[in-house]
């Protein structure tokens, strides 16, 4: 081995000492005769697998931040905790991706620089930690949030020809270091192993374009028109949500329809509340402690009209927009009470908006006598009735026939035997494909999606047709002129032509020059690599 074995003598005992957590210095390396085992390999081929399992995680994880604020509204409903898991999710990938990226560019430096790959215990023990975390993250995902495997799936059609551009350019690199290594070793088996592994691969990224589809691979009048926006509780990063302060800040987003959800108190008074308990959104624990474990419907219209249904925001901050309010946006959000129904018809009656409601609970005893309660305060309103988008599955046949201007949304697909045409559907994002969006659109079939907040999932259903989005987000779309990006089918073909030639030159090119700088060191009487490399590079300079 040559001393020092393809660096400098420093740079090598630095190498040696973060990865294998001992001051090994380039004599006393050679001293030992040290040399990197199959078990070495082993790990190395471990501490590989590590890196790229965490960072398919970090892809998850960046997409799973579009739907978080129901992690955080589920977990407060269990553990009476408000946090926003999103730092924390976050703030735990980085340090887990960083941790394995670190060692595994320390292990292919190296490997470039002739050392052997002696992985401390401490870093084994900490890998494996590592893969059962990110594993167990996974788990918990499958188990308790399965929606998100299909999320991930529609994240593809936004991300995939950018993930296909960058993971050809991160195995394009490898080539260098599988070069270095297959020169070296003397084992012709694993040699052509390696090299077959490689090819592969190589040749399966060149050709994934073939499997790829995104609805913005397509010209640009062909383009749907932007989907309207539809307030979720409001504007619910801007102010307390399912108040007028939300609905008045959702108006200035310039959505067209105030997503809410009713509830009708123990005197008949409907009113907006999404939980049945008041506990997340108001002082109740303050101003009714024995009752704060009641549902939401127990409370008289008196009781509710005490509650203080703002100061919670400022409080807890569900979202990070919470710190850029202004001064006056304070003190509005402080004085904002639990409204009514009546109040909030009459507000979107001003503001010329429509208004869609849930009517919860649906499994309350008393349920058909809110359904009256909230058809009497439509009616009382004067709201034109094709402003209210009614959602309710319980007694529809009725409300059709007391209000029959009222809109029927409908929280399912269409079915084959349908007696009446559906109009209006509202879903899950997660729920229709890209080719059902459309089809739905060809059909007059009008599909609104929720809960959209990311422009890359704004963008994808844009592209695909949809006619509105349900979204916490309204300042952040309202703001979006196209989708983020938008490509030809000619344009992309080009790119993959490209990408695909320039890697393949690539490659070839680092397998060459790795034979060539071997075969000089050879001729120079075993002078290292890069010492060759580095002479010939100043030689070129001087000249």
């Amino acid at each position: 081995m040559a001393d020092p074995p393809g660096c400098c003598r420093p740079c090598a005992t630095c190498l040696l000492c973060l990865y294998s957590c001992q001051w090994i210095t380039a004599k006393k390396e050679k001293r030992k005769g040290l040399r990197t085992t199959k078990c070495d390999c082993s790990w190395f081929l471990f501490l590989f697998c590590v890196f790229v399992f965490t960072l398919v995680w970090l892809y998850f994880a960046i997409i799973i931040l579009n739907d978080l604020h129901n992690f955080n509204e589920f977990i407060f409903k269990q553990r009476k905790l408000w946090l926003d898991w999103s730092l924390v999710l976050l703030i735990a990938t980085a340090v887990l991706i960083t941790y394995s990226a670190v060692l595994l560019v320390l292990a292919l430096c190296l490997q470039l620089c002739g050392q052997p790959l002696k992985l401390h215990w401490l870093h084994k023990a900490l890998l494996i930690l590592t893969a059962l975390v990110v594993a167990a993250a996974f788990a918990g995902l499958g188990i308790k949030w399965a929606e998100e495997w299909r999320s991930a799936r529609i994240s593809l059609q936004a991300t995939g020809p950018f993930l296909h551009i960058g993971i050809v350019g991160g195995m394009t690199l490898l080539a260098w270091p599988l070069a270095s290594f297959i020169y070296r070793t003397h084992s012709t088996g694993l040699k052509v192993f390696l090299l077959l592994v490689y090819c592969a691969a190589m040749i399966a990224l060149y050709l994934a374009p073939l499997g790829i589809t995104s609805p913005c691979i397509m010209e640009e009048n062909q383009l749907p028109p932007k989907p309207a926006l539809v307030g979720h509780r409001g504007a619910p990063m801007l102010a307390p949500e399912n108040t007028l302060m939300s609905l008045r800040k959702a108006v200035d987003c310039d959505v067209q329809v105030f997503e809410t959800d009713v509830m009708v108190s123990a005197d008949g008074v409907p009113f907006l509340m999404h939980d049945e308990l008041l506990t997340r959104t108001t002082n109740v624990l303050d101003v009714f402690p024995e009752r704060a474990a009641l549902n939401s419907t127990a409370f008289n219209w008196t009781d509710l009209q005490q509650l203080d249904a703002g100061s919670w925001f400022l409080e807890r901050r569900p979202f990070p927009t919470v710190q850029s309010l202004s001064a006056g946006d304070h003190s509005q959000v402080t004085k904002q009470r639990i409204p009514s129904l009546e109040q909030a018809l009459e507000a979107a009656k001003q503001s010329n908006i429509s208004i869609m409601f849930d009517l919860r609970p649906e499994n309350h005893s008393d349920y058909q006598s809110f359904v009256n309660a909230t058809l009497e305060a439509i009616l009382r309103s004067g709201i034109p009735l094709r402003q209210v988008l009614w959602l309710p599955d319980g007694f529809r046949e009725q409300v059709k026939q007391q209000v029959p201007g009222v809109q029927q949304i409908y929280g399912r697909k269409r079915l084959q035997n349908e007696k009446e045409p559906l109009l209006h559907v509202n879903l899950p994002y997660q729920d229709m494909s890209s080719e059902e969006i459309r089809q739905y659109r060809q059909d007059n079939i009008s599909v609104n999606l929720y809960v959209v907040n990311e422009p890359w999932l704004f963008s994808v259903l844009w592209c695909s047709g949809v006619s509105s989005v349900t979204t916490n987000a309204c300042q952040v779309l309202k703001e979006m002129k196209r989708p983020i990006w938008l490509l030809p089918g000619s344009t992309y073909l080009m790119i993959w032509i490209v990408v695909d030639c320039t890697s393949l030159l690539v490659i070839l090119w680092a397998f060459l020059l790795v034979k060539y700088v071997r075969s000089l060191s050879t001729s120079w009487g075993g002078s290292s690599e890069t010492d060759v490399l580095l002479t010939k590079i100043n030689s070129l300079m001087q000249e």
